[in-house]
């Protein structure tokens, strides 16, 4: 059975996603397409550290803030190179080979923000907001 907080989990990340997505398509105008994937992860990074915070883990508060922040940070460090790699592989490679060339951009990046979620619920949930770990 899925966990109320994983779905609570899901439920931030999404609207961190939509922060996260919109922005790049925003930020795609005046900028490159990896600079703007990596600009607008970090606005819905900061999101989703807020929602997370506030909603999901909010009961896990035994860590200092800047010990939360630091590992939030890392953990989504993983996720944006995974996001990356995921979103370069199908733009450059599995979107041109099966034909896929209208937006190929905007699909590749919707699928690698959705490629980290479960890798960084257990990141958050056992370092990021982990219950009784302090310094």
């Amino acid at each position: 059975m899925i966990s109320r907080r994983f779905i609570l989990f899901v439920l931030a990340g999404g609207a961190a996603a939509v922060v996260n997505f919109g922005s790049r398509i925003a930020l795609s105008t005046w900028m490159d397409y990896v600079p703007a994937i990596t600009l607008a992860y970090c606005l819905g990074m900061a999101t989703a550290f807020v929602l997370n915070k506030i909603f999901v883990f909010q009961a896990d508060g035994a860590a200092r803030l800047h010990r939360q922040i630091g590992w939030f940070v890392a953990v989504n460090l993983a996720a944006v190179l995974q996001t990356i790699a995921i979103s370069l592989l199908l733009v450059r490679v599995v979107l041109p080979a099966i034909g896929v060339h209208a937006h190929a951009e905007t699909i590749a990046h919707a699928i690698g923000i959705a490629v980290p979620v479960v890798t960084s619920y257990f990141g958050h949930k056992y370092l990021s907001f982990a219950p009784g770990r302090s310094e």
